[in-house]
């Protein structure tokens, strides 16, 4: 049967919790990692009530459980005391592996952080290195159209050369049209080259 003694005990036990839990707390609150917890409930919520990533708001149900406990032993209600009794046993249970396990949480947590940042970090040297990439790549494409354009004028001036007078101011024509859109290739090209100047030096 369930005594008074025997529920001192439980007491004692909360107490030392109670102080492991706060500074455990308090550590975690100035680990980085700790953010990764942020918001998340330490256990099922069909063991506790309480929805806490703090483990002090855990003990602080058991304890209430515990005067709970007391008041059911004193009004004689065995059947209820004993289940009672056994929720506190599950609950401290809980709470003791949580405190021995925070070390090894904390670990991995510090992990996945470092991890995260490596990732944020490639991710940041991605979007520095992109945009250069992408200018390359649309200067390469510009210079060919470059290439292409003066195929083109080569031979439109060939058919200047060899046009009858009728079809010599066509043929001229195409002439200047060919060298306009050469130009402002060329234009473009003196652009791309600037911004990748530009992008380089940053």
């Amino acid at each position: 049967m369930l005594t008074n003694k025997a529920i001192s005990k439980i007491e004692v036990v909360l107490n030392a919790l109670y102080s492991q839990a706060e500074a455990i707390d308090t550590r975690n609150k100035s680990n980085k990692a700790y953010k990764l917890r942020k918001d998340s409930h330490l256990f099922a919520e069909t063991l506790f009530s309480t929805n806490s990533e703090l483990l002090v708001p855990y003990v602080e149900e058991i304890q209430q459980k515990c005067n709970e406990l007391k008041r059911l032993l004193e009004q004689n209600q065995n059947a209820l005391s004993q289940h009672r009794l056994i929720l506190i046993e599950q609950q401290i249970s809980s709470v003791i592996t949580a405190i021995e396990a925070n070390s090894s949480i904390n670990k991995a947590d510090n992990i996945t952080l470092s991890a995260n940042k490596q990732r944020n970090y490639k991710k940041a040297a991605q979007s520095l290195f992109q945009p250069i990439q992408s200018l390359y790549a649309k200067l390469s494409e510009t210079i060919e159209f470059e290439r292409r354009l003066l195929v083109i004028l080569e031979e439109k001036q060939q058919l200047l050369k060899l046009a009858t007078p009728k079809a010599s101011a066509q043929a001229s024509n195409d002439v200047l049209i060919v060298h306009q859109r050469l130009g402002r290739c060329r234009q473009a090209i003196s652009k791309i080259e600037l911004q990748i100047e530009m992008q380089e030096k940053r």
